[in-house]
């Protein structure tokens, strides 16, 4: 599914509207004409006027635009347009507080590539605003702990539209943390059995001289920013199956 096929953003367009312009036939802004079921003047007057906005900032890449126009359990419509364009990512700390814990590595993978920062060495703010420099960022449970995190501990401000998994798992019924979300799915982590407070221990032993211990730390980062791809991938699909396919 492509944001083209959205009209939800549109005033007084809510999910019943949008679900029977899809039923008879306007399943893209191209096949709108003004006339739809539920569809009075005033409100063919919204949906051309968001049309008209929305193709403009697609022209412009203003993603900003559809984070702010797309009701934020539905901006996972927007990522078939800026697939090439998405930065994962993913960090591991010290504890839970942002005011009393550090960041020790950040994980982002985009355009097919990982890059791993780590604290006291490449972890810096200007290399996270370059990584997080994208059409779109995903996370995990982000919003809640990745972003303030980066947001409180650097001079970097997360500014692109951020979908987070944790959401749209639980709009599927997918519940727990990643890794069993992951199990459930059948997302693999080649035996990969670390988990957040073994990655707490692993980074002290880097710390006492175990560069070992880092390696690993940075494996299991990495494992869990790459698998944000796979799970969204899959996530999509239900959701496209399910949302947009019958009415079609």
């Amino acid at each position: 599914m492509r944001v083209e096929n959205s009209f939800i953003p549109a005033p007084g367009v809510g999910e019943t509207t949008e679900r029977r312009l899809w039923a008879n036939g306007v399943t893209h802004w191209d096949d709108f004409d003004g006339s739809g079921p539920g569809v009075g003047d005033a409100t063919a007057e919204n949906i051309y006027s968001f049309i008209a906005d929305a193709r403009t900032a697609l022209d412009d890449g203003d993603t900003a635009f559809f984070g702010q126009a797309l009701p934020n359990n539905e901006l996972w419509r927007l990522y078939e347009n800026v697939a090439d364009d998405v930065a994962f990512f993913d960090i591991e700390t010290t504890g839970l507080d942002k005011r009393s814990s550090v960041v020790t590595t950040v994980s982002v993978h985009r355009g097919g590539e990982t890059t791993t920062l780590v604290r006291g060495d490449d972890l810096t703010s200007e290399n996270l605003a370059d990584l997080l420099d994208a059409s779109m960022v995903v996370s995990f449970n982000g919003k809640r702990f990745d972003q303030p995190f980066v947001e409180h501990n650097f001079d970097c401000s997360v500014d692109a539209p951020h979908l987070d998994l944790m959401y749209l798992c639980k709009r599927l019924d997918l519940s727990g943390g990643l890794k069993q979300i992951e199990t459930d799915l059948g997302i693999d982590r080649d035996g990969m059995d670390v988990d957040g407070r073994e990655a707490v221990r692993l980074w002290h032993r880097y710390e006492d001289g175990d560069e070992a211990a880092l390696d690993r730390l940075v494996e299991y980062n990495r494992y869990d920013t790459q698998n944000l791809q796979t799970l969204l991938d899959t996530v999509t699909g239900r959701l496209h199956e399910e949302l947009f396919e019958p009415h079609v």
